[in-house]
């Protein structure tokens, strides 16, 4: 992966820094005043350490103590913002409501203007938005297995299996979502279009990480994932049907076709198996389920709506 265009000083200290494997003491003297923007692009960097190789930056800079630092500051500043925009549900249980809840969330939809009205360049700029995510799909749910009990381990990772391609690598997901690309004339590279992504977006992905980087956040990680479940099947759907109306190549409609039925599955899974294990064993860990679920849909929500935007579409609903 390459580094990314800096959006500001401190992704320009930093992005020189890497490079050159200088101290990063300056780079810590920029965070303060570091735009939102820019500081979210920083935060997506240090985290691409922790899965992949990125060009021109030696490997041991992973766990070099300056940049954890640097890491711990900016991951500080975006769980500040998504805990500012959650409000606890008041007598729910997550097990027995979580449904019902999700139902009420009346988010915008991509799928939905895709179905129905987007166009090929449309479709394309979407895509490329978001290969940050579809890329590397489960990889940052990966880092929660080790953080649980016998039963949610065993639940979680029967849900993985799938999503890995249950052995088989030709139907692993993030696989398929870069078949899909290729097949549509677009670079299946990891990062390619990190350029193109909005500021939500980056911050989509990084609070993913976040989550399932640390053992705290586990059942916030695992609210998250519920969430993404949960909302996934009918909107996957809607995508196979508006890739088929405007030709995309069956490569890329398999991608979300895999996603109707097995995402169908994986809400119950998610929430019933591994969280229903997870709060037995844990129940003080609720509050943090609930936040990692409304932390899913409501940077969905913010993505999706900032891509509306851009198009100067009106916000696009779920309908059943």
């Amino acid at each position: 992966m390459e580094l990314p265009t800096p959006r500001g000083p401190l992704s320009e200290a930093l992005f020189a820094g890497l490079r050159s494997g200088d101290d990063f003491l300056p780079v810590l003297a920029e965070v303060s005043g570091a735009s939102v923007d820019d500081g979210t692009l920083c935060l997506w960097v240090l985290h691409q350490l922790h899965y992949r190789a990125v060009n021109g930056v030696p490997d041991e800079l992973e766990w070099d103590p300056q940049l954890l630092r640097l890491r711990v500051l900016l991951e500080d500043d975006l769980e500040r913002r998504l805990r500012a925009r959650f409000t606890p549900p008041t007598d729910r249980s997550f097990v027995d409501d979580f449904f019902a809840w999700v139902d009420e969330h009346d988010g915008a939809s991509l799928a939905t203007y895709v179905h129905r009205d987007a166009t090929r360049d449309q479709v394309l700029e979407m895509l490329r938005e978001r290969s940050l995510y579809h890329l590397m799909e489960s990889d940052p749910t990966a880092w929660v297995v080790p953080r649980l009990g016998v039963r949610a381990k065993a639940a979680l990772m029967e849900l993985q299996y799938d999503e890995y391609g249950a052995g088989d690598p030709n139907r692993l997901h993030h696989h398929l979502f870069a078949l899909g690309m290729e097949a549509s004339g677009l670079d299946a590279t990891y990062g390619t279009y990190v350029d193109d992504a909005s500021t939500e977006t980056l911050e989509q992905n990084n609070a993913m990480t976040m989550l399932g980087l640390h053992r705290r956040h586990r059942a916030a990680a695992l609210g998250h994932l519920a969430a993404f479940e949960a909302t996934s099947s009918l909107p996957s759907r809607r995508m196979v049907q508006g890739l088929e109306r405007l030709g995309f190549p069956a490569e890329l409609v398999d991608y979300y076709a895999e996603h109707v039925e097995a995402d169908a599955v994986h809400e119950q899974l998610a929430v019933r198996t591994v969280l229903g294990a997870v709060l037995e064993e844990e129940p003080e860990l609720e509050e943090d389920a609930w936040f990692g679920a409304f932390t899913c849909l409501d940077l969905e929500d913010r993505v999706a709506r900032r891509m509306l935007d851009r198009w100067g579409v009106s916000e696009q609903r779920d309908v059943a």
